[in-house]
């Protein structure tokens, strides 16, 4: 038997007055994911969000079977784990992201835009990617803020594109960070970190801004019509909690199959192994390496998400293309090579990622559940949200699930 978890982050969300009151999911023509909801049992899988930590890695350990007020934190930790930096139980990680930041009132500084020396009520978050600034550019960024800011106390280390990582040793785990996506277009002012430690946040964030604003790196940006990277913005705090591995719980070895930081060091930290990202090319690509990895493991995670230039982008019918190209290209070959491996059981679930979810507890995101005992939805059905929500079942807790999918016999 072989046991499969496939997450397809981004595409979940609200419905849209561009598409006429729909979903993006329900807009895109999604054949294979439709054919798979019609041979499954469909429904909602809900995730708590009352912890207070939101971002991308609170779907997946949820649906790894780790409770997130106990395991999840943030996605800072899963990020070193999975960049292979060094933390002790005692220091605190935190995303280290590079932000474009504005100030409000006369113009002044380079390209007419205002100087920004201090962070407060009159600074607005205009691009919380920095323009999706990339990973080569962003290391001589991160490198330079090291260089300037690292101690024995704090180091900075580079990630990909505008995800960077900070590591404060002994650090204080109590400070209250927002993620600056949530903050496009609004003052800053009342989302600066605040609590316990925060005074030492806020001093680094801006001490980045006086090494970043002249760089010139920024500069050749600035120049080509980019935005810059003129800030450091920390958020996704968190200790790295050690857990029971899947293999101590249930019994079965098992793989990771993702490009993502995160989720690969949530993988790691889980007791899985990781399939390395340059593997995963393409969508085509992604869905050979996971069935190759699945034929000689008992488990496999798979994980994929849209890229960030669609979930950010304001075109919304950019998305819809984007869950189409996935369906085609990715769960097609996906789920035909499936049948190929023997009985399986299959849960695919849909999240929004770290799209910020406001205030709400707990969240619900349309799931497909494939084995013997599960009944089927029916003809019709759809892998969208409205669909899994009309089922006469009540939602499921995420955390509970995995029980049931690495359940004996039947």
């Amino acid at each position: 038997m072989k046991y499969v978890i496939l997450h397809a982050e981004g595409m979940s969300d609200h419905p849209r007055q561009e598409l006429a009151g729909k979903t993006p999911l329900q807009a895109a023509s999604t054949p294979h994911l439709d054919r798979l909801a019609e041979q499954s049992e469909l429904g909602l899988l809900t995730v708590a969000l009352d912890n207070g930590r939101h971002g991308s890695g609170l779907t997946g350990t949820s649906i790894l079977g780790y409770e997130p007020k106990k395991y999840y934190q943030g996605p800072g930790p899963l990020e070193a784990a999975s960049l292979g930096v060094t933390v002790g139980e005692h220091d605190v990680v935190y995303r280290c992201t590079m932000v474009t930041l504005k100030a409000e009132g006369p113009s002044g500084g380079k390209a007419g835009t205002p100087d920004i020396k201090k962070l407060g009520p009159h600074i607005v978050m205009d691009d919380a990617t920095a323009g999706l600034i990339t990973s080569e550019e962003a290391r001589e960024l991160i490198d330079a803020v090291n260089e300037q800011l690292g101690s024995e106390m704090i180091q900075f280390f580079p990630g990909a594109g505008h995800r960077h990582l900070m590591v404060w040793v002994n650090g204080k785990p109590r400070a209250v960070c927002v993620d600056p996506q949530s903050l496009v277009g609004r003052p800053i002012g009342d989302s600066l970190p605040a609590g316990d430690g925060a005074d030492i946040l806020r001093k680094l964030m801006e001490a980045s801004l006086m090494i970043l604003r002249d760089h010139p790196v920024n500069d050749e940006r600035r120049e080509a019509g980019h935005k810059p990277a003129n800030c450091l913005w920390l958020w996704g705090e968190g200790r790295a909690i050690p857990r029971p591995s899947l293999s101590e719980r249930f019994g079965v070895s098992g793989v990771v199959v993702s490009s993502g930081d995160v989720q690969r060091g949530l993988g790691l930290l889980s007791g899985l192994q990781v399939v390395e990202p340059d593997r995963l090319t393409n969508h085509r690509t992604h869905a050979s390496v996971a069935l190759d990895e699945i034929k000689s493991k008992d488990f496999a995670y798979v994980h994929i998400e849209l890229p960030d230039q669609v979930v950010y982008d304001p075109d919304v019918k950019a998305k819809v293309r984007a869950i189409e190209e996935v369906d085609t290209e990715f769960v097609g070959p996906f789920l035909s090579g499936m049948k190929t491996l023997g009985p399986y059981r299959l849960v695919t679930v849909s999240d929004p990622g770290s799209v910020h979810q406001g205030n709400m507890a707990q969240a619900h995101w349309p799931y497909a559940y494939q084995d013997r005992t599960a009944k089927p939805s029916g003809s019709g059905r759809r892998f969208t949200e409205v669909d899994a929500k009309a089922m006469t079942t009540a939602p499921r807790d995420a955390t509970k699930f995995v029980v049931r999918l690495f359940a004996k016999g039947s």
